[in-house]
């Protein structure tokens, strides 16, 4: 996920930004120079965090090597990991680190090829018992140049995320289990299947999931938590990664529309899962900061006019990756 720098809703600030930036060096905004990149104290920051999130991960791995045995078992597998255990832990984190480094490394590259100013990759270490991580994230400090500059940065992350899922996806459902399915009642906690997952089911495993059941390894796992992040980051909201391409591809006026459209829709969905609505609260945290912005997404300082063929096509591709990775119930109980 990207940010962006914080604006004053209702100021227009482009034409006065495009005449400071323009002014002391006479050139257009594409070819100023680049501006400085990330200090190494941001980067030993950024090697610390990610360092933290590849332990909490690894703790998170164990409730899937551990098979959700509960909390007694869970808790002597912390204390006295066996070497299985711990490989399998480690084989869900290591997985989930890379898809997110190439998630943000996306924005990144991309942010560094328009000459942007950002930080390196930030991780969010959490010692949850599903994920290990609330994710990552890169702080965009300079002004979007222009509408491509803006698609391409917010397209780059899910892209990259996606294709880096697709091999751990594969992988780790080749070696999971596949069992009689069981009546609701007895399947304990079940986690929803993206598209993509059931069509590499299939694929690699012979996966049949109106009858059988997969127990997923753990690299499966971190496959369809790197589905999870992704789907939720291409969501067409605020300033989310979606929302910067619905920006770019349709304009200030749908972007807007679109917001509020696919809010109320992760609304809506949320409570499918009833008693577990999944979503929510995302949901809420996405309300309350358009609220705070009253829903403004910062223009580019020039717009350049059509994104052109190319970026189009992207934009329906992204549209697609959208369709493939997300799942309208994550989780049931």
């Amino acid at each position: 996920m990207s940010s962006d720098p914080p604006e004053i809703p209702g100021a227009s600030p482009i034409l006065d930004d495009v005449a400071v930036l323009r002014e002391p060096y006479g050139v257009p905004v594409d070819d100023f120079p680049p501006e400085p990149a990330p200090s190494s104290l941001q980067w030993a920051l950024s090697l610390l965090l990610l360092c933290l999130t590849f332990c909490t991960t690894t703790f998170a791995g164990l409730f899937y090597a551990t098979g959700f045995f509960g909390f007694r078992n869970f808790t002597r597998f912390l204390l006295q990991p066996t070497p299985h255990t711990l490989l399998a832990s480690i084989s869900f984190a290591f997985p989930l680190i890379v898809i997110l480094t190439a998630h943000e490394l996306g924005h990144y590259l991309a942010c560094r090829y328009y000459g942007m100013r950002c930080t390196p990759p930030y991780f969010i270490p959490a010692p949850l018992p599903m994920t290990g991580t609330l994710g990552a994230f890169i702080k965009i400090k300079s002004h979007f140049r222009s509408k491509k500059a803006l698609f391409d940065i917010g397209i780059a992350g899910p892209l990259a995320g996606f294709l880096f899922s697709l091999p751990v996806l594969w992988i780790g459902i080749s070696i999971s289990r596949l069992a009689p399915k069981l009546p609701p009642k007895y399947a304990g906690m079940v986690f929803g299947e993206p598209l993509i997952f059931k069509l590499i089911g299939m694929a690699a495993l012979g996966y049949t999931p109106e009858k059988q059941d997969m127990i997923a390894h753990p690299m499966a796992m971190a496959g369809w938590v790197g589905l999870l992040a992704t789907s939720l980051n291409l969501l067409p909201i605020w300033q989310l990664d979606g929302g910067h391409i619905a920006y770019a591809a349709l304009g200030a006026e749908w972007h807007k529309k679109l917001s509020y459209a696919a809010v109320a829709v992760l609304i809506v969905v949320s409570f499918l899962g009833w008693p577990t609505p999944s979503y929510l609260l995302f949901a809420l945290m996405l309300l309350i900061i358009g609220w705070r912005l009253r829903f403004y997404h910062p223009a580019p300082l020039v717009d350049e006019g059509p994104l052109g063929h190319g970026r189009i096509i992207l934009a329906f591709v992204a549209l697609l990756v959208l369709v493939l990775s997300f799942t309208p119930i994550p989780i049931t109980t």
